[in-house]
């Protein structure tokens, strides 16, 4: 049970910081650069309330991170964390308004990392040996 809560909570900071990489992304597209903010004559309330929202995800994430290391091994958590590499690129790619092109290289690097997530976190839950110990 405890190893499940970790591993729902470590998704959850992925899903958190994902959606805050791109909220923050699209924002920033719509927003003037922060040194000309006071001299823009408007700056889109909606993009200021989607970087207001894409911090809160951070936090919530950085406390997601936490409780998923109260049960997770850091190897296994930290290569978790690598699947919001893979959500960024796919969802940036895909969705309009984002304007990311897919290309082989990028593909291919995201397929990688999947491939090592999974042979991180699919060793045998049952050996329990200090050599092989998760």
């Amino acid at each position: 049970m405890s190893r499940l809560r970790g591993f729902t909570l470590a998704l959850s900071s992925v899903v958190l910081v994902s959606a805050a990489q791109l909220g923050m992304r699209w924002s920033m597209t719509r927003l003037p650069l922060p040194a000309d903010w006071l001299t823009a004559p408007m700056v889109d309330p909606v993009a200021l309330g989607v970087v207001a929202l894409a911090i809160v995800a951070y936090a919530l994430s950085m406390l997601c991170w936490l409780g998923a290391l109260a049960h997770l091994p850091l190897s296994r958590a930290y290569s978790l964390l690598s699947i919001s590499y893979v959500l960024v690129y796919l969802l940036a790619a895909s969705l309009p308004g984002f304007n990311e092109p897919f290309s082989l290289s990028r593909t291919l690097g995201v397929a990688l990392v999947i491939l090592g997530v999974l042979t991180i976190n699919s060793r045998r839950i049952g050996n329990t040996s200090p050599r092989n110990a998760p």
